[in-house]
């Protein structure tokens, strides 16, 4: 942990858990905690774990026009986004490229949009360059935490009743220990959950509120990466990034169809080429032979020897007892069940390309 490293508004009680603390995008966050990422990984697939992610980008976009100006910088509808509903999508750029993954919710009189810890000064700038006429409002007041896991609607509507309500992708207004705060039914460990957008005033009071409730428990980064990798989830910067496509990253159902016929969105060029001729290579699960995970950087061979692409993310998937990566490859190598190597610290490891996600979601839908 860097000393020029920013801290959440949950910082001090990071620290007073137990949290062996970390620099990750510029914030002090919490790896793991006493227990160790293990059990914080079995206790989101069991029961309900609680993570900090404040150190990501909270907007607000408002103006009549924002949801049409926001679709001009994307490839999903936003018009068409109903009140309470809230949907995943990436920002392109001219290239067919992903500047951002990010969730945009319809909160009414304004769009709630989250994006990336890593990318928020960008994306912030690029939103700025090309919304014109619409208010941007940066939350830099406000904390973000995610409840997820089976148990998770018991302990959030213990605080909250209206999070019973809601189902995947649905947002809220509410109330929770007298603070006005935004649940979403949504997050990132392929678990049932919700985030929730607070006053940073209020969000040590709520966050120990949370965690009081018997089955719920604070978990870290570490295990926030092996619950995502386990549900097939790719991260900005890993998995995704300004050379990879949505169509390469296995992402094209967030392309809708009037989207694809408008083509007025950057990098439609490409993405609509690839859309209907097939990307050069794709975003797949590997399931290595014996123990040896292999990590980000690990490169891809054919039985033969010559090479099909890379991992971008790997490493040992407790819920699975065994490792797992997902990486590009050729698209002829792409086909789940398709045989092929990795190559860990020099050495040809057999491996299998498997369909994702390694774990079933468990959504709420």
């Amino acid at each position: 942990m860097g000393a020029s490293d920013l801290r959440t508004p949950l910082h001090d009680l990071h620290l007073a858990l137990g949290g062996k603390m970390v620099g990750f995008a510029g914030y002090a966050m919490p790896l793991h905690y006493p227990g160790g990422i293990i059990a914080e990984h079995r206790q989101c697939r069991g029961k309900a774990a609680f993570f900090d992610v404040s150190h990501m980008g909270q907007l607000e976009l408002h103006g009549a026009g924002a949801a049409t100006a926001l679709e001009r910088l994307l490839p999903s509808a936003i018009e068409d986004l109903k009140p309470g509903k809230a949907r995943y999508s990436v920002l392109t750029g001219e290239a067919g490229g992903i500047l951002d993954d990010l969730i945009v919710s319809n909160a009414g009189d304004h769009l709630f949009v989250v994006v990336n810890a890593s990318r928020r000064a960008q994306d912030l700038a690029h939103l700025r360059k090309h919304l014109s006429g619409i208010e941007l409002r940066e939350l830099t007041d406000h904390a973000l935490v995610a409840v997820q896991g089976p148990a998770a609607e018991a302990v959030v509507a213990s605080l909250a009743p209206a999070a019973r309500d809601l189902v995947f992708m649905e947002t809220a207004a509410t109330e929770i220990l007298g603070a006005p705060c935004r649940l979403s039914r949504l997050g990132y460990s392929g678990e049932d959950g919700y985030e929730i957008s607070m006053p940073a005033a209020a969000a040590t009071a709520i966050a120990r509120a949370l965690l009081a409730h018997g089955y719920c428990a604070p978990a870290g980064l570490g295990a926030r990466d092996s619950l995502r990798l386990e549900a097939g989830l790719p991260l900005y910067g890993k998995d995704l990034g300004p050379d990879t496509s949505p169509v390469e990253a296995q992402l094209q159902w967030l392309i809708h169809k009037r989207r694809r016929s408008e083509g007025n969105f950057p990098g439609a060029a490409r993405i609509l080429k690839e859309l209907a001729e097939g990307p050069a290579r794709k975003l797949v699960g590997l399931k290595p032979e014996g123990r040896a995970p292999a990590r980000t950087g690990t490169e891809v061979a054919a039985p033969g020897g010559g090479i099909l692409g890379k991992v971008t993310s790997g490493g040992f998937g407790p819920t699975l007892g065994a490792p797992i990566s997902i990486g590009y490859v050729a698209t002829a190598a792409a086909e789940p069940g398709t045989k092929l190597n990795l190559m860990i610290r020099g050495k040809p490891q057999p491996a299998e390309v498997t369909a994702l996600p390694f774990v079933p979601h468990r959504y709420k839908r």
